[in-house]
């Protein structure tokens, strides 16, 4: 049976290739999201940068827009534009299914040449084979990383995350800047109107002190006449007008 398999050695080696780097993009991209999953399940205290950069974006969109944006749609964006150093999750993912289509086409070409060449079935067969398993073992990783799986799961974590815990911190923060701000204007308030009081006794204690003085002034200046007197005076000068 391996002398069947090694006859077309270099086709088999390049279906075995193909098939093999079809299954590594799909473990990686298994690991990748099971990280991912593991981080939020703490978020708060992620050492994860992408992580560290969609709660920073969120904090700034809410503090820019005041309202809280739309969080499922902001998450599927990220989940998105997740990559694996310079390398999108997507790309590998399609890279991961056009590997396996190779294999199968390399194989293909592979059986056709050595039908061409009137080869007997037994010298074909190992292409069918090799096809088939490659296919089997690629949809059991797949089945067993279960991708679209664990991008609901780091979905659900990330929302949840976002709208019910640092959606109402960022509010209560909003909440206590406001309060913060009305009690240093109440503050101010009180300032001015204890400098309004102080003007206003001040004014009033100049104001005290300058009757009193007058008052002072008239007693020690007495008027010459008495009222009687001034009346008497006054007939008289009437008189000698006369």
């Amino acid at each position: 049976m391996l002398t069947l398999l090694f006859h077309h050695k270099n086709f088999m080696f390049a279906i075995l290739t193909l098939l093999f780097c079809s299954i590594i993009c799909q473990v990686l991209l298994g690991v990748t999201y099971h990280r991912l999953i593991h981080e939020t399940e703490n978020m708060s205290a992620t050492k994860n940068k992408s992580l560290q950069k969609l709660k920073l974006k969120f904090t700034s969109c809410t503090q820019l827009r005041e309202t809280i944006p739309n969080v499922p749609v902001f998450v599927d964006k990220y989940i998105n534009q997740i990559s694996i150093g310079k390398i999108p999750v997507s790309f590998l993912k399609h890279l991961s299914g056009q590997l396996t289509l190779l294999a199968v086409l390399v194989a293909g070409i592979g059986a056709c040449i050595g039908i061409i060449q009137d080869e007997s079935f037994l010298m074909i067969a190992p292409f069918y084979l090799i096809s088939f398993l490659g296919l089997y073992f690629y949809f059991a990783a797949a089945s067993l990383i279960d991708l679209p799986g664990k991008i609901n799961i780091l979905r659900t974590n990330l929302v949840d995350y976002l709208e019910n815990h640092l959606a109402n911190r960022l509010d209560q923060t909003r909440l206590d800047m406001r309060m913060v701000g009305m009690e240093e204007n109440s503050m101010e308030t009180k300032g001015k109107n204890t400098d309004q009081e102080k003007a206003s006794a001040v004014k009033a204690d100049t104001t005290e002190e300058f009757v009193d003085r007058k008052h002072a002034e008239s007693k020690k200046n007495p008027p010459a006449f008495t009222p009687s007197e001034a009346e008497e005076l006054e007939l008289l000068l009437r008189e000698f007008l006369a």
